[in-house]
């Protein structure tokens, strides 16, 4: 059975519908899927025109005729064109078709959501409270026990592949927010990835918090009375997994082959490494959803929007990711 996968476009002032509609020209012939754009036409259709694509774009619902690339919007009225950066309407709409495209999966009408990049301030700043896209998707299937993994390779076909237990929390905030049932869950995430990936093992190493993991308690406790005592008892559960280890060297080994995956205890001791080795094919993947959900890994760039630039590469992973874990066995 073809495979239906959902494509949020984002917020259209950034480069969200850019790189969505150059992935699909570029993974289009790859195979038999087709392809739901949830957004607003006329912002695809220009692009679709100005950047000489040539998809061929037709309304969902209609009849399907050759084409495998269907664009759909929950909303009545299109957007204005020419929207200034961070426009309410844009941070508006972007949302909504966010909420369509999770309750599509959630009917079963999708077999996997790729969500384009918005703008966090945006949203805040046009009457949304909004954390970041893996908390409202969270909060909108009704589960708790999720987790962000980030995932790439480099140039030498290397993976490196993270977990967070914390995402978007204040740096001053995140030794509070470690818990022993945190830092368990992203565990147990992990390694369940590890077996949806269908990787031969599920290593996993954990990451401390402090620098070279506390020093024996010298430089922070943390390691001693929450993270050390989850290992030893996800070991006793049969979890290959090590740690804590020191965050200044855990990505080194990891990167040799060492691990399968590290889970990192807040967002930028995961991601800085992550984004130096994979920059244009890191994929955001949230774990514990009750439906498959990737995104590329990079926000609006507002910067170089609209002007026919932007790097697809982070995007066609998210996309190629999404069928990987659409078809694997259930």
């Amino acid at each position: 059975m073809t495979d239906w996968i959902g494509i949020t476009l984002g917020d259209v002032t950034g480069i969200g519908p850019e790189v969505a509609l150059k992935a699909l020209a570029t993974e289009l012939a790859a195979d038999d899927t087709r392809y739901l754009l949830i957004g607003d036409a006329g912002y695809a259709r220009r692009i679709n025109d100005r950047l000489a694509l040539n998809l061929p774009l037709q309304p969902y619902g209609s009849e399907p005729g050759t084409s495998r690339v269907f664009i759909t919007d929950p909303l009545s009225d299109p957007l204005p064109p020419h929207l200034v950066d961070g426009s309410p309407n844009a941070a508006r709409a972007a949302l909504a078709w966010l909420r369509d495209g999770a309750e599509r999966c959630l009917r079963q009408e999708l077999d996997a959501l790729v969500t384009g990049p918005v703008s966090k301030v945006a949203i805040v700043r046009a009457g949304h409270a909004f954390v970041g896209q893996t908390e409202f998707l969270s909060q909108l299937a009704g589960v708790a026990r999720t987790a962000m993994m980030l995932l790439g390779r480099d140039a030498q076909e290397r993976w490196l592949r993270v977990v967070l237990v914390t995402t978007h929390v204040p740096l001053k905030q995140v030794a509070a927010h470690i818990t022993r049932p945190k830092v368990m869950l992203a565990i147990e995430l992990a390694a369940q990835a590890c077996r949806d990936l269908g990787l031969p093992r599920a290593r996993l190493a954990v990451c401390g918090l402090n620098p070279h993991a506390g020093e024996g308690g010298q430089l922070g406790d943390e390691e001693q009375t929450i993270i050390g005592p989850t290992v030893l008892a996800a070991q006793r559960k049969n979890f290959d997994v090590v740690g804590p280890l020191s965050g200044d060297t855990i990505f080194h080994h990891a990167l040799r082959g060492e691990f399968e995956v590290v889970v990192a205890m807040y967002h930028d001791q995961g991601l800085a490494p992550l984004k130096a080795v994979a920059f244009d094919t890191g994929v955001n993947w949230t774990l514990g959803l009750p439906f498959i959900r990737t995104s590329p890994d990079h926000g609006t760039a507002y910067d170089i929007a609209g002007q026919g630039v932007a790097n697809p590469s982070s995007m066609i992973a998210a996309i190629r990711l999404a069928k990987q874990l659409a078809r694997r066995p259930a």
